[in-house]
């Protein structure tokens, strides 16, 4: 739509041109090519906090205290200050520029976590509308403790998890529960829905607890004919040991199973192929865990499975894993696929925004790049994969993303790949710590002239001293002001260096 570069003349031209249809918002966010946050303050004076992220509305920054006991929530507003003369940029910034709180008011300070629990940093989800906001907190690891239950040798050991329902107006704690699927009422309450792995129906609890006193029963009259010499021993629970499947097990094996059993017709190479891929493979296919788990939608789960040696390894790319996707109200597996598979890499590419939940109420939140919505970032892509090396190993690499973490990425408008142009080693829309560098980050735009548009730079203004300690950053962008934060911190607990970086 628009000619020029220039955003005065962008302004008239949008008075006087009609975007063709249906790309009017597209043409809108093109004015970010002239709005962005081109000036810097560097290393504010700030609380030390734990910062985690704006909320999808823009309207608040959630941080965390550094003993992770209280949750503390700010509101963005701009620095406002007056000038004497007629050209005010040219003026250096006054003092208060230098303030955390010259660009964020504190709303309230709430303390989650009890004297032995702490809050979980990494974890925050907002409800639809941004009326709620989700948290948790936990006990301490126990990196030695025996193994009971269904509990995993390795993994630590952790005795309680809360999750805590939080009105963000005013920071009225509304609810809390420690299960494991919630359905969040408009009332603000938390409703246990349902607990997936050793019973996925409501009532498969109930029903085995039944037959097993019914089995118990008639055990007991066989042996002892006198009734009045039964003694009961109140044991009514289902037995838990190793023999008894889970019920997700159980659904996992009966898919593959039958996914098996149809390749083929005739019933002797039918035998052939289940004994060659089934049961041959069936002690593996038991002593899979789960690793992780994302919703694809409100009735679908994606599931990652897993050896045990992978579900306590720091690297995982060197251990089998699957991906099944599991019908929550049908109880049943509809999918299943190995991380290698390149049925599921290019369901993976072509619909790689059906593997994230957006919000449905949060306009820019359907704006994030990905390389099933645009050009440059499918591009990207293809150029990694054509660079060589194994196809296969190539997939993997790739599937070793998935399921994505809920709400993990930004949709401020300068990660959109349409519009800038940038190191993706460096920084990107997902939210994760990166290595640090002492080079500022470029914005360029994508068309021409491909000017340098701003720059992002983490750290001290002068750079590290002190080359030999690692530092991590990560960057918080606003969903739609130009206005950023990056946080570099060291792995010595120091305080870290809080940069700001916004439109002059």
């Amino acid at each position: 739509m628009f000619r020029s570069i220039n955003v005065t003349s962008r302004i008239f031209e949008r008075q006087i041109r009609t975007p063709a249809p249906g790309t009017s918002v597209h043409c809108a966010r093109r004015f970010y090519e002239n709005i962005v946050p081109s000036f810097t303050v560097y290393d504010i004076e700030c609380p030390d906090h734990s910062f985690r992220k704006f909320t999808d509305d823009g309207q608040y920054l959630i941080s965390f205290s550094r003993n992770h006991q209280d949750l503390i929530v700010y509101r963005p507003m701009w620095l406002s200050f007056s000038c004497k003369e007629e050209d005010c940029c040219r003026h250096d910034l006054p003092p208060k520029a230098k303030w955390f709180e010259s660009f964020f008011t504190q709303l309230y300070s709430v303390t989650l976590a009890s004297c032995n629990e702490l809050i979980c940093k990494d974890f925050f989800l907002s409800m639809e509308g941004n009326q709620f906001g989700l948290f948790a907190t936990s006990t301490a690891q126990i990196h030695d403790a025996p193994t009971t239950g269904r509990a995993i040798q390795g993994v630590p050991f952790i005795e309680k998890i809360t999750f805590h329902l939080l009105r963000l107006e005013d920071g009225v704690v509304l609810d809390e529960k420690t299960i494991h699927i919630l359905q969040v009422r408009d009332s603000g309450n938390l409703v246990d829905v349902r607990t997936i792995g050793s019973f996925c129906r409501e009532d498969d609890e109930l029903f085995l607890i039944s037959n097993s006193q019914s089995l118990a029963t008639s055990e007991r009259s066989r042996l002892n004919p006198f009734p009045g010499n039964q003694v009961g021993n109140g044991h009514n629970q289902v037995n838990q040991d190793d023999s008894f499947l889970s019920g997700i097990k159980q659904r996992l094996l009966s898919f593959i199973f039958q996914g098996m059993w149809n390749e083929e017709t005739d019933q002797a190479m039918r035998v052939q192929s289940l004994k060659k891929k089934f049961f041959f493979h069936f002690q593996d296919y038991v002593d899979l865990i789960i690793w992780k788990v994302q919703f694809l939608d409100r009735h679908h789960l994606l599931i990652k499975f897993g050896s045990v040696d992978g579900g306590v390894s720091r690297n995982v790319d060197h251990h089998p894993a699957f991906f099944a996707v599991y019908n929550m109200e049908k109880t049943e597996v509809v999918a299943f696929y190995q991380n290698s598979a390149e049925e599921l890499y290019f369901l993976f590419e072509k619909f790689c925004d059906h593997f994230h939940a957006t919000s449905r109420n949060s306009l820019h939140m359907n704006f994030i790049s990905s390389h099933s919505n645009n050009v440059y970032a499918l591009e990207q892509l293809r150029s990694i994969k054509n660079k060589g090396g194994s196809f296969s190993q190539f997939v993997k690499k790739m599937m070793a993303s998935l399921p994505f973490g809920c709400q993990s990425q930004s949709p401020s408008p300068y990660f959109d790949q349409s519009l800038f142009r940038y190191d993706e080693k460096l920084i990107s829309a997902t939210d994760r710590h990166r290595q640090s560098t002492d080079h500022p980050i470029k914005f360029i735009s994508r068309r021409p002239p491909y000017t340098l548009k701003f720059k992002i730079k983490p750290g001290p203004e002068a750079g590290t001293i002190d080359g030999r300690t690692k530092r991590i950053s990560s960057f918080l962008f606003h969903p739609f002001l130009p206005l950023a934060l990056s946080i570099q911190q060291t792995l010595f607990l120091q305080p870290s260096v809080v940069n700001i970086h916004f439109r002059r």
